[in-house]
C-alpha cells in the first residue's frame, strides 16, 4: 500500500478540511480515539449476534461449501474496505461514507448514502437488541414472552443511550473491554475445536444451486457488516486520515480469520451442521462439554451487548452528521455543552432503535440492514474513483493511503455489491423490499426537510 507523506504546512491545512466551523463559544466534539479503539469499535461492530448463528445458516444453503464461501465473502470484503480506507484518508470529519458520497456525487446522493448508514445502524441495533434476548432466553424463558422482554430491551436500550451521551470516552472504554471479552471466547472455540474436527466433514461434495449461494451470500452480508462504521467518528479521532485505514484493515483482516475458523470447526465436529438453532454452543457441548456450551452462550451475550453499544455510537453519529451538513433538521446537530457528545442525535437514535426493537424481530430487521449496507458499500467505491479524477484536485485533499492496482479493487468491490444484490432481487429477497422502502422514504425526507439555503460543502 502507498502511503503518501504531506509536508507540515500542507497537513495542518488539510487537518481542517471537511470540518464544518464551529462558530462564537458552540462546544466541539472531543478527538479522542486512537486507531485501537477504531479497531475494537470495527470488530465490535462485525462480531455482533450473527457468528454464533452463521454457521449453520450458510451450512444449510451451501454444505460442505460453506467455509470456503465464507473465506472468499471475507476477501470479497477486504476489497469495499480498502476503499472505505483510500476515501477515509482524505477526510477528518464526522460522517464517513456520507461524507465521501457528498464530496463526489452531490448533496442528495451524499443524503441517501447518509440516510442508509443510519437505518443500518439503527435496524441492526434493533435486530441484536432482540437476538440477545432470545439468546438469554435459553436460561430465562420468561423473556421469549411476556412482559419481560420489552422491559429489558427498554431498560438495555436506555442505558446504552445514557452511557452514550456521558462521552465518547466512556462509551469507548465499554466498547473496548467487551470486544476482548467477545473475542476471547471465540478464540477459543477455533483454536481449541480445530483439534477435534474430522477433515473429511469439510471436503466439498456436489453442487450447489445459484439460489443456495445468493442467500447464503446475504446472511454473510449481514454478518461481515459493521466495518463501515470506522470512519464514521472520524470527527472524534485524533489522526483519522492515517489511523482510519489502518483500523479498517486490521479489522477485516481478523474477523475474516475468525469467521472462517469457526466455520470451520462448526463444520468439521458437529454432524449436522445446518438443523443447529446454536451451532457454536452445540459444537462446542461436544468438544468441550457443558463448560464449552456455556462460554460460548456467555460469549454470545457479551457479543451481542457490546455490539448494541456500537450500534449507538455509530448510528447516532450517522444522524448528527447529516444535521452538521444541514440534510436534516439542525436540532439534532446540538452538542452537549459538559460532555461533548450529540445528544440529541443519540435521543433520536436510540428511541427509533427501542420501536423498532419492540416492533420487529431478528431476522426481519437483519434482512432490510444488509441490503441498505450494499447501497452504502456502492456509494464508497464509485467515490474513490471519483476521487481520483484531475477535476477533484484540489477539491478533495490528497489521499494518504492508495489502493494499489489502479482502478481494480475499487471496481472489483462495485460488481461484488451489484452482483449480492442482483442475486437477492432474483430470489425475491424481503431485505430487497425493506431496503427499497428505507431509500424511498430517505428521498422524501430530504426533499422535506432539508435546508434549502446551506451551502454544498464538500
Amino acid at each position: 500500500m502507498a502511503i503518501h507523506r504531506l509536508d507540515a504546512r500542507q497537513t495542518a491545512a488539510d487537518h481542517t478540511a471537511h470540518v464544518p466551523p464551529k462558530t462564537g463559544d458552540a462546544p466541539a466534539l472531543r478527538r479522542e480515539l486512537g486507531r485501537w479503539d477504531l479497531t475494537a469499535i470495527g470488530v465490535n461492530q462485525v462480531i455482533g449476534g450473527a457468528v454464533f448463528l452463521m454457521p449453520a445458516l450458510v451450512a444449510a444453503n451451501v454444505g460442505r461449501w460453506s467455509w470456503i464461501l465464507v473465506g472468499l465473502v471475507g476477501v470479497a470484503s477486504m476489497t469495499i474496505a480498502l476503499s472505505f480506507a483510500e476515501a477515509g484518508s482524505r477526510f477528518e470529519g464526522t460522517g464517513g461514507p456520507y461524507l465521501y458520497a457528498r464530496a463526489a456525487f452531490g448533496r442528495f446522493v451524499g443524503f441517501e448514502v447518509g440516510w442508509m448508514l443510519w437505518f443500518t445502524r439503527t435496524a441492526s441495533w434493533a435486530s441484536v437488541v432482540n437476538g440477545l434476548m432470545d439468546a438469554l432466553a435459553f436460561y430465562w424463558p420468561t423473556l421469549q414472552a411476556g412482559a419481560a422482554r420489552p422491559t429489558l430491551i427498554t431498560a438495555l436500550t436506555l442505558a446504552i443511550a445514557g452511557l452514550n451521551i456521558r462521552g465518547i470516552r466512556q462509551s469507548a472504554w465499554v466498547i473496548d473491554a467487551l470486544t476482548i471479552g467477545k473475542v476471547l471466547p471465540l478464540l477459543f472455540f477455533c483454536f481449541v475445536g480445530l483439534w477435534f474436527i474430522s477433515p473429511s466433514r469439510l471436503v466439498p461434495d456436489g453442487e450447489i444451486a445459484p439460489g443456495g449461494v445468493a442467500a447464503a451470500a446475504i446472511y454473510l452480508v449481514f454478518t461481515f457488516g459493521g466495518y463501515e462504521v470506522v470512519p464514521v467518528p472520524g470527527g472524534e479521532t485524533r489522526d483519522p486520515r492515517r489511523d482510519i485505514p489502518f483500523a479498517l484493515i486490521m479489522t477485516i483482516a481478523l474477523v475474516t480469520l475468525i469467521f472462517t475458523l469457526a466455520q470451520i470447526v462448526a463444520l468439521g465436529t458437529l454432524p449436522d451442521l445446518s438443523a443447529s438453532k446454536t451451532p457454536l454452543a452445540d459444537s462446542a457441548l461436544l468438544f468441550a462439554g457443558a463448560t464449552g456450551a456455556l462460554l460460548m452462550t456467555a460469549g454470545a451475550a457479551i457479543s451481542m451487548t457490546g455490539n448494541n453499544v456500537g450500534q449507538a455510537v455509530a448510528g447516532s453519529r450517522h444522524l448528527f452528521a447529516l444535521a452538521e451538513q444541514r440534510d436534516i433538521p439542525g436540532v439534532l446537530a446540538r452538542i452537549h455543552p459538559v460532555y461533548r457528545t450529540p445528544w440529541t442525535s443519540i435521543l433520536a437514535t436510540s428511541v427509533i432503535a427501542l420501536a423498532l426493537a419492540l416492533t420487529g424481530s431478528f431476522a426481519t430487521l437483519a434482512a432490510g440492514s444488509a441490503v441498505s449496507r450494499l447501497v452504502v458499500y456502492l456509494g464508497t467505491c464509485a467515490a474513490v474513483l471519483a476521487f481520483r479524477r484531475a477535476s477533484f484536485a484540489g477539491r478533495v485533499p490528497p489521499a494518504l493511503f492508495t489502493i494499489p492496482g489502479g482502478p481494480v479493487i475499487p471496481m472489483t468491490g462495485i460488481l461484488v455489491a451489484i452482483a449480492i444484490l442482483a442475486g437477492a432481487t432474483w430470489q425475491g429477497h424481503p431485505g430487497i423490499r425493506i431496503g427499497a422502502i428505507a431509500l424511498v422514504g430517505g428521498a422524501v425526507l430530504y426533499l422535506l426537510a432539508a435546508d434549502r439555503t446551506a451551502d454544498t460543502r464538500r
